[in-house]
C-alpha cells in the first residue's frame, strides 16, 4: 500500500483556519497553527493558544514564550531552527484547559503537521502535550526529562513554560531538561 501523501503546511493552514468543528472557533481571534522551521529536527508541541498567541496568530509569543526563547538557547536553538505548535489550534475561553473532545476533533492537524515536517524529536510541553504524543495517562512530574519513543520519534517530555513562570522548582527542572536536549541532540548527529 502506498504511503499517504504529505499535506503542505501551507494548505494544512488554511484547513485549519477553515475549521469550525467545536465551539472554540466561535471565539477565536484567529487560529494559531504553528510557527518555525518546516525541516526542523525537534518539533516543540504545547497545549493551546493562550490569549497573547490568539491575538498574534503566533504561538508561544506571550511570557512564556520569552520563558521558551532562553530554555532554547540552553540546548544550543533558537525558534528559526524549531518548529512550535499546539495541540488545540483554537484558544480555550479563559485559558482553561483543553476538553477531550475538542482534543479529539483537533489532533488531525497536529498529526499532520508531525507527518510534514517529519522531526528527529518532538519536545510535548506540560501535561496535555506529553499525555496526547505519548498515549499515556502517566503525568509530566513523572515522564519530564526522560527520552522515550513514540512510533519512530524521539521524544522527550518538559513541563510548560507557562507553569515555570509561577514555580521556581519547575524552571529549574526546565533548564536542566533543556541542556539535556542539547546534549541528545549533539549524539544523534
Amino acid at each position: 500500500m502506498a504511503a499517504k501523501p504529505h499535506i503542505p503546511l501551507d494548505v494544512l493552514r488554511q484547513q485549519v483556519c477553515a475549521c469550525h468543528a467545536c465551539m472554540l472557533a466561535d471565539g477565536r481571534t484567529q487560529t494559531v497553527f504553528g510557527a518555525g522551521n518546516p525541516n526542523a529536527r525537534v518539533l516543540l508541541v504545547g497545549e493551546a493558544p493562550g490569549r497573547n498567541e490568539d491575538l498574534q496568530g503566533e504561538p508561544f509569543v506571550g511570557a512564556a514564550g520569552q520563558n521558551l526563547n532562553r530554555l532554547l538557547t540552553l540546548a544550543g536553538l533558537t525558534r528559526e531552527e524549531v518548529y512550535i505548535a499546539n495541540v488545540l489550534k483554537c484558544r480555550p475561553p479563559s485559558n482553561r484547559d483543553p476538553r477531550p473532545e475538542e482534543i479529539e476533533l483537533c489532533a488531525p492537524f497536529l498529526r499532520e503537521q508531525t507527518r510534514t515536517i517529519d522531526p528527529e524529536f518532538i519536545v510535548p510541553m506540560g501535561n496535555f502535550a506529553t499525555k496526547f504524543i505519548l498515549k499515556t495517562d502517566r503525568g509530566i512530574t513523572r515522564l519530564h526529562g526522560h527520552l522515550m519513543k513514540a512510533g519512530k520519534f524521539k521524544v522527550f517530555p518538559v513541563f510548560h513554560p507557562a507553569a515555570a513562570l509561577y514555580h521556581e522548582e519547575k524552571q529549574l527542572a526546565l533548564e536542566d531538561d533543556f541542556v539535556t536536549l542539547g546534549k541528545l541532540l549533539t549524539q544523534q548527529q
